[in-house]
């Protein structure tokens, strides 16, 4: 196009620029629903981009038409003056149809403005600007993507530093649901390696994708060397964690006890971790492993949580059941798990010491013939006396002197003599 007929068109068409993004304004919301549905604060931002779209053409149109646009400039003309959270009021496809029906209306609008002789190379010019808008749009979109992904990874990483170090108030359940945490159905937390080698961000998105196709929710956070996960809206937490092995690097995997929600999966973090930590006690654990399969290697290491596990639902059970359970244990372990031997010992039937080791099994869920949960056992009866010898000094140390009790005689008193 010459430089006359390119000043023409363009002095034409400027004549008309408030007609024509009226007119591409009034099509999109006659042919786009989703247009109608917005505040009337966010069609007015549409407007502006209609607006400078048309503007930014006929600049470019009077700069010279063979000008590749500059992407960047173009994108701070298209918008610039438009707020960075327009990109999540409309999507990508619907700014694409806004370009589309812009330029549509354009070209049925200068049919009648521009002379025969320029209308076709104006035609050509309007849909060559439009690709390039349209490029300009998608890099938007890319850049507000990549900027929420960055944004819901740290938010996400916050998530689960916070569950970890128990604090879990709801700011923190507030910051799950904003990463797409639905709050629903028991949690529990699987640590173990992380993977070497491997880009943190496209690891955390396969294993959502294995979690949701399992219908669960999934949060995801490399601690140290370590890949925590928390899962939500389990049944069977060692069955869940065990499609996600293939993003864990060589090692054990530890699962953790359910919680009941989000706000409690401090505790099952905790089972886990320490299960994490004893677990070169057991070379031969299945992997993954749950916390309290390691109740015994985490008692040796010195997990008091595992500890107390160990005292309260193992230990008090067979101490508070009527009979002489603990007595019963004790002499057989002692007697390496003979049964008449212990029998013997006892001076009972040896069918009375099968029925009281069934009775073990049932109120502890260890099995005394089974070797670890033998091994569990006798570290339970060892905590628990510990801890009631220990229960008892206590009590003896704040007890009040009892008033028939012989004092203590004063140096002066005359009858420390006749003693």
């Amino acid at each position: 196009m010459s430089s006359d007929a390119r000043q023409r068109a363009h002095a034409q068409l400027r004549g008309a620029a408030g007609t024509l993004s009226t007119g591409a304004v009034n099509r999109i919301e006659a042919d786009c629903p989703w247009f109608r549905d917005l505040r009337a604060e966010e069609r007015a931002w549409v407007g502006q981009i209609v607006q400078a779209g048309i503007r930014g053409f006929l600049d470019w149109l009077a700069e010279g038409d063979s000008r590749v646009p500059n992407d960047e400039a173009l994108v701070v003309s298209l918008f610039g003056a438009v707020p960075r959270t327009m990109a999540g009021v409309i999507d990508l496809q619907q700014t694409v149809d806004l370009f589309r029906l812009t330029i549509d209306e354009v070209e049925q609008r200068m049919e009648g403005l521009l002379d025969p002789t320029t209308a076709a190379e104006v035609h050509t010019a309007v849909l060559r600007y439009g690709r390039e808008a349209a490029f300009a749009a998608a890099e938007v979109y890319a850049r507000a993507a990549e900027l929420r992904g960055a944004w819901d990874a740290r938010l996400e990483a916050l998530v689960v530093d916070s569950v970890l170090r128990a604090e879990s108030d709801d700011e923190v359940l507030s910051r799950a649901s904003a990463v797409g945490w639905s709050a629903r159905g028991q949690v529990a937390v699987v640590v173990g390696a992380a993977p070497r080698d491997q880009d943190e961000a496209g690891v955390f998105d396969d294993v959502r994708r294995a979690a949701r196709a399992t219908g669960i929710d999934a949060l995801c956070a490399v601690q140290g060397h370590l890949l925590v996960v928390i899962l939500g809206g389990v049944s069977d937490p060692e069955k869940a964690a065990h499609r996600l092995l293939p993003w864990y690097d060589d090692g054990p995997v530890v699962v953790g006890p359910v919680a009941a929600d989000l706000s409690h999966a401090h505790a099952s973090a905790r089972a886990a971790l320490g299960g994490l930590r004893a677990a070169s006690g057991w070379p031969e654990a299945p992997r993954p492993v749950g916390a309290h399969d390691l109740l015994p290697e985490r008692i040796v290491a010195g997990d008091a949580e595992a500890r107390r596990e160990a005292i309260e639902a193992v230990y008090r059970p067979i101490a508070s059941a009527r009979g002489s359970l603990v007595e019963t244990l004790s002499t057989y372990l002692a007697q390496g798990a003979a049964i008449e031997a212990t029998a013997r010992a006892l001076f009972v039937h040896a069918n009375t010491v099968r029925y009281r080791l069934a009775q073990i099994a049932e109120l502890t869920g260890f099995t005394p013939n089974r070797a670890r949960d033998a091994l569990v056992l006798q570290l339970a009866l060892v905590l628990g006396r510990q801890a009631d010898a220990a229960g008892q000094a206590a009590q003896r140390a704040h007890l009040p002197r009892l008033s028939n009790a012989p004092q203590e005689a004063d140096d002066g008193d005359e009858s420390a003599g006749d003693l």
